[in-house]
């Protein structure tokens, strides 16, 4: 048993690593405290902290303490033999022949750097390993099974305390990042507004022009080959003009209470016929016991032939492209999916699809995807992008179920 004086001493250890931590600003900080106040409580010769990276299944160094910068950098480390096995998630593991030992991968290193034992605490929450707690002892020693329990809870509770500090990191740069592309999305609203009125009657008096002289040269002849090509290049910039104006007026949205799978029926009714002149199959998979929720008919309407033209440029033609609608009684929510078996969308792009005039298409304008993310916001709702290159895209969108009161006004 460990006596009270020792396990004294530990608990106050714990209370000032906590303490520290719940004041520490920065990730960083916090590993440092946990490998500083963890080294001086087992009066080891130094601790290393690294965390699993969950992308690239590495584990990168968080922090180091009374190591020499040759130990530190040594090398990079077998994750296979870092990671504990599940049953062992919350066990301490104690190496004291560094020579033979399989987790030891540098031993001459570490003897020359005066370490003759190891311990390894994992940091576990639940059955997900987040990091491993790496202490260096210069002489061997025995521990009872009180110390090495505490020190899983020092452990334990660090994990915890790093995946908040790390959450509440990335909801700060989220917050930074939405705040960044509201103001972008204003400056470009207004620019936007204002292109468009001063091309747009330009644009008309070209394209009245040319659709006159068309009708007065003969059929087949360079002139009218050429007449024909400034009608279609003043009609896209036409699209492009009427993109802007709905980008830039974001205007709110009038909500009614709607079924929002009549809403999907009419939007594939306006682009069926491009589906079937590509030969692309559209399916349709919607829920019978949907209810009503108050929705702009014709916003929501125009962002689902958005998606729906966007996933027909995606397919080769005879692909298929499938509308389902679902309905979450417990989370409240409508979703729907509209989903490909096109050419897929890399990770890099996944990021930019709903940025303004970013498109990967000769012919595309790049509003489409940014005009139908305003109207999801504008209603409260999220859309989520699941896409595999060479095997297709999923757009997942889920709006709340709300009920619209007599004499209440819906929050635009």
């Amino acid at each position: 048993m460990t006596s009270p004086t020792k396990f004294e001493n530990y608990f106050r250890v714990f209370r000032d690593i906590l303490r520290s931590i719940y004041h520490s600003i920065s990730l960083q900080e916090v590993f440092n405290i946990v490998v500083t106040k963890t080294a001086e409580a087992l009066n080891a010769k130094g601790a290393l902290l690294r965390i699993l990276n969950q992308e690239t299944r590495q584990f990168d160094i968080g922090a180091a303490y009374g190591l020499g910068d040759r130990y530190v950098t040594k090398g990079p480390v077998s994750t296979e033999k870092l990671l504990h096995h599940p049953s062992e998630l919350h066990k301490v593991k104690i190496i004291t022949d560094i020579w033979h030992a399989p987790r030891v991968e540098y031993p001459q290193l570490a003897w020359d750097e005066g370490i003759r034992m190891i311990l390894d605490v994992p940091m576990a929450i639940g059955n997900e390993m987040r990091g491993m707690i790496r202490i260096y002892l210069a002489e061997p020693r025995t521990f009872s099974p009180d110390e090495l329990d505490f020190m899983v809870t020092i452990a334990e509770q660090c994990a915890c305390i790093i995946e908040r500090v790390r959450l509440a990191e990335n909801q700060q740069t989220h917050i930074t990042h939405l705040a960044t592309q509201m103001e972008k999305m204003s400056s470009l609203g207004r620019m936007a507004a204002g292109v468009a009125h001063e091309i747009n009657n330009p644009l008309a008096g070209i394209l009245l022009f040319s659709s006159n002289m068309s009708k007065k040269v003969d059929p087949g002849s360079p002139l009218e080959k050429g007449l024909k090509i400034i009608i279609r290049e003043t009609l896209r910039c036409k699209s492009i003009i009427q993109g802007l104006l709905e980008f830039a007026r974001d205007k709110p949205p009038k909500k009614v209470m709607e079924d929002i799978n009549d809403v999907i029926r009419t939007a594939m009714g306006v682009v069926e016929n491009q589906f079937y002149v590509r030969h692309v199959s559209l399916e349709r998979h919607l829920a019978q016991n949907m209810v009503k929720t108050p929705l702009d008919k014709n916003q929501i309407e125009q962002m689902f032939i958005n998606l729906l033209l966007n996933a027909l440029q995606a397919v080769e033609d005879h692909g298929r492209v499938s509308v389902k609608s679902t309905l979450d009684s417990e989370k409240n929510r409508i979703e729907t999916e509209i989903a490909d078996n096109g050419c897929g969308i890399s990770v890099e792009n996944v990021k930019k699809i709903f940025e303004p005039f970013y498109t990967t298409r000769a012919n595309g304008t790049g509003l489409g995807l940014a005009v139908s993310y305003g109207i999801i916001e504008n209603h409260r709702g999220n859309i989520r992008v699941f896409s595999k290159l060479g095997e297709g895209t999923r757009f997942v969108i889920d709006f709340p179920i709300l009920d619209e009161k007599p004499g209440r006004k819906e929050d635009a």
